[in-house]
């Protein structure tokens, strides 16, 4: 790659960790960010018995990974509150991230430049459609959940790779190999999702490889050993999560719209992988990106939507294959025409994602085309605090019901779908029933007293149903004490 362009590559990848770091400053919450601060809020409490993160009751859970149990114990003896500590382990996981890319580049090619510009392929090399999902690596996607667990095992799984390549290529050891058949379980754990996508990455570099006999039967028992870190893991069953019903698949369906919109620029990076084919039927990153086509287009014909999380397996190795066909060309024509296409692709990511400014500037200092690109983050509800105390039940709707946990309450119904609640189907029956207009206040009462409700969160329409208006929060909503019943 040309010195200059090396330059341009290098200062847009310090570019964009500059505002990834300032967005980690700023916090913005939506999505699961209450689901991952409660979880720590929780093992903050008891390590040994954290319950279930969102209502009262004692089930696992698994958001409780190994990742957040580090997490937890770091809250636990700083007494830092938990968006702090979310904030030290955004900071671990972006920094896990970008030192994984540049491993795994690394092992594919000696150019300098190449991991700036994989980088960049990764936050920008998307479509122009607006696409944000936990682990998905787009630069809005990723402002939004730097925090999360899943940047932290994408982080792990770059890293996984690169020492897998190692692995394979020098015939290492037992020791490296059950070594690395621990970090993948530990992948596996912190981020179910992400640890598909590992897998498969890891497959896929194995098998390009070729691996002999010896190296094959070490990678067995890599595998042997990984399986038994999963089985012996405490805070949830790893195996029951193969059970899990049709919410999840509803929750996912989503991903398989808007396909075109979302990923046409990475058709580049497919492009790019057809040169690399036929060098090499066996290249890694050709591998990978037929392994993961294979798991999402299965789960689209199956009904399985679920496994378009494997998205990820897809998009990553045509990104980096994008970034290698110009950082290793030759000089010449070829090379001059795959970096203008690159350019003018990155360029059309970037300014669909530029909106992500608007997390660390105000949106009034943006200029007009990117305020209309800005998406406002949640509020949060901290001004709860004064009133509700850790482990108070509050009555809330979903949206709510996604944010309280983290502040250390529980409600009633999790907002978010619980594979291992048994009653979840039932509380979330109640939340309905005492929000309907037509409960009768014998009714409420009743829910109020099986699930210990002390609070509850609205907008103002269940006034007077045995409740007494503590405080007023954003949008109209309104604290709620419940009051005791009345002496017979």
């Amino acid at each position: 790659m040309p010195p200059k362009a090396a330059v341009v590559a290098g200062a847009a990848g310090a570019l964009v960790l500059v505002l990834l770091l300032l967005v980690i400053v700023r916090l913005p919450w939506a999505g699961d960010l209450g689901m991952h601060a409660a979880t720590v809020e929780r093992l903050r409490h008891s390590l040994a018995d954290p319950g279930n993160p969102l209502v009262d009751a004692d089930t696992p859970s698994p958001y409780y990974s190994p990742w957040m149990l580090v997490l937890g114990c770091v809250a636990r003896v700083t007494g830092l509150s938990v968006f702090v500590v979310l904030r030290i382990g955004a900071l671990a996981g972006l920094a896990l991230l970008v030192t994984g890319v540049w491993r795994y580049v690394r092992t594919l090619t000696a150019d300098r430049a190449a991991p700036a510009l994989a980088l960049l392929c990764l936050v920008f090399l998307w479509g122009t459609s607006l696409f944000a999902w936990s682990g998905f690596l787009g630069l809005n996607s990723l402002a939004l959940t730097v925090s999360y667990p899943s940047v932290f095992a994408l982080g792990l799984a770059f890293h996984l790779w690169a020492w897998l390549s190692g692995a394979v290529r020098a015939r290492a050891g037992w020791g490296v190999w059950l070594g690395l058949g621990v970090l993948w379980a530990v992948i596996l754990l912190c981020h179910q999702f992400s640890g598909v996508v590992a897998s498969l990455g890891a497959l896929a570099t194995v098998a390009a490889g070729r691996p002999g006999r010896a190296p094959a039967a070490r990678l067995a028992g890599a595998v042997a050993v990984g399986a038994v870190v999963l089985w012996a893991w405490p805070y949830y069953d790893f195996f029951a999560l193969f059970g899990a019903g049709a919410d999840l698949e509803s929750v996912h369906r989503g991903l398989y719209r808007d396909l075109f919109g979302r990923y046409w620029l990475v058709l580049l990076g497919v492009a790019a992988l057809v040169p690399r084919w036929r060098r090499d039927r066996r290249d890694p990153l050709v591998l990978f990106f037929a392994l993961g086509l294979l798991v999402v287009a299965a789960g689209w014909l199956s009904g399985h939507y679920s496994w378009g999380r494997a998205l990820p397996a897809v998009v990553i190795p045509a990104q980096l294959a994008a970034a290698l066909a110009v950082a290793g060309a030759r000089p010449g024509r070829r090379r001059t025409a795959w970096a203008a296409a690159l350019t003018a692709a990155l360029l059309a990511g970037a300014w669909t994602q530029a909106g992500t400014v608007g997390y660390v500037v105000p949106r009034t200092a943006l200029p007009g085309a990117v305020a209309d690109k800005y998406r406002e983050p949640w509020t949060g509800y901290h001004w709860l605090t004064p009133w509700v105390r850790y482990g108070d039940v509050v009555m809330a709707r979903t949206l709510p019901a996604r944010q309280i946990p983290a502040y250390g309450p529980y409600t009633v119904a999790p907002g978010y779908p619980d594979f291992f609640l048994p009653d979840e189907d039932r509380r979330a029956a109640a939340v309905r029933t005492y929000f309907a207009p037509g409960t009768s206040r014998e009714a409420r009462r009743a829910i109020v007293r099986e699930y210990g409700v002390r609070w509850v969160v609205d907008r103002g329409s269940t006034a007077g149903a045995g409740l007494r208006r503590v405080a007023a929060g954003p949008d109209g909503q309104v604290l709620y004490e419940v009051l005791p019943p009345p002496a017979p």
